[in-house]
């Protein structure tokens, strides 16, 4: 291993990111990387050096985090009828699911680990996934040490990880018709009132981390 390499997982070992809590204060307190200068799949490598992240980038780095704590590098990808994936890293404590996630939405950062399975962890971003055009309706799972590539430290791209979360198999979820429009329209007048926020009204939110 690189001295290079090494050092970073050094960081990520001692770092005050070390546990999911503070892997999900760290990531939210660094700057959203909206790819101004093109689309961008970094590293933990990367993500440190640039101090940015979107949420596959903030996906990749806590599970490079995390595994070296014992949590498997584990990934969850929610599909949206307006194809805007979002990605979270996937853990459990005991029998309960959480995630560790980063988003431009405060309503799809990461949860308590209080989920009895992986369907009951999505359907807690299916609220807050509406906006003008999301809509969760399916969701899978990919282990990432099934992916022979350095996700971890590589210094490039890593586009063969978003490809392997586009091909691998995904399970639909049906939501209710009724619950998506009473929460778009509601969506819409919040953001009629206030155009430059994001909204947190969410009732559940005592399940975010």
């Amino acid at each position: 291993m690189k001295l290079v390499d090494a050092n970073v997982l050094i960081y990520a070992v001692n770092s005050d990111a070390a546990h999911h809590d503070r892997s999900r204060r760290w990531l939210e307190s660094l700057p959203y990387n909206f790819e101004e200068r093109g689309e961008t799949l970094r590293t933990f490598r990367g993500v440190v050096r640039t101090n940015q992240a979107h949420c596959l980038e903030a996906a990749l780095s806590a599970a490079t985090i995390l595994e070296q704590h014992g949590y498997p590098p584990i990934l969850s990808d929610f599909e949206s009828v307006d194809d805007i994936d979002h990605v979270v890293f996937l853990f459990r404590n005991d029998t309960r699911y959480g995630s560790v996630a980063r988003s431009r939405d405060p309503g799809l950062h990461g949860r308590k680990p209080l989920f009895r399975s992986l369907r009951d962890l999505v359907y807690s971003y299916v609220d807050p996934y509406v906006d003008l055009t999301g809509r969760i309706n399916g969701y899978g799972m990919l282990d990432l040490r099934t992916l022979n590539l350095d996700w971890r430290l590589s210094p490039r791209n890593v586009w063969a990880v978003e490809q392997a979360l586009i091909r691998m198999r995904h399970r639909s979820l049906k939501t209710s018709d009724e619950r998506y429009y009473r929460w778009h329209e509601r969506y819409l007048r919040y953001k009629k009132r206030f155009p430059d926020r994001r909204p947190a009204f969410y009732p559940d939110r005592h399940r975010w981390l």
